[in-house]
Formats: structure tokens, sequence, C-alpha cells
């Protein structure tokens, strides 16, 4: 699934036009963007919890000339489904 089809099916579900789902869905990212930049957590109840993780500098290769490079550590962005989520695949 895709924005815009994420877009259309929000839009169904609660009975609101594209443009408004549309503007409600980048508001949500923006939010949990925002939040994360904060270091904060963004807790879903029975969806999940978006956080962020630190990822350690280490050495990498070039695949085309083999030559080692350095990795700067970094902060990415980590998702844990909730139970909700994980009992509906099942």
């Amino acid at each position: 699934m895709n924005k815009t089809e994420l877009i259309e099916a929000i839009a169904k579900e609660a009975d609101i036009s594209k443009a408004a789902a549309g503007r409600a869905l980048d508001a949500t990212v923006g939010a949990v963007q925002q939040a994360l930049k904060k270091g904060h957590m963004v807790t879903l109840v029975g969806f999940g919890t978006f956080y962020v993780g630190k990822r350690a500098a280490r050495n990498g290769r070039n695949p085309q000339t083999g030559a080692t490079l350095k990795i700067k550590a970094a902060k990415v962005p980590k998702f844990r489904a909730g139970k909700s989520l994980k009992d509906a695949l099942n």
C-alpha cells in the first residue's frame, strides 16, 4: 500500500474527503517526526511505538572498490509493534 492508497482508505473509513485525509496523514507523520527529533517516544496503544535508536560507528566496505570506509554513528527511527497489531496478523 502506498501513500495514495492509504489516503483513500482513511477517507473511506472516516467518511471524509481525500484532501482532508491527506492533510490528516501529513499532520500525523509530521507530528511523529517532530516528537522523534526531540528524542520522545510516540506510543499508539494497540498499534505500536515509534522511538529513536542509536547505531554505533563502524567500518564498512565499498562494494565496488573494496576500500574500507568509516560509517558515522547515527540515530535511527525504530518501530515496535503493539500486541493488538501482532494479534491481528496471526
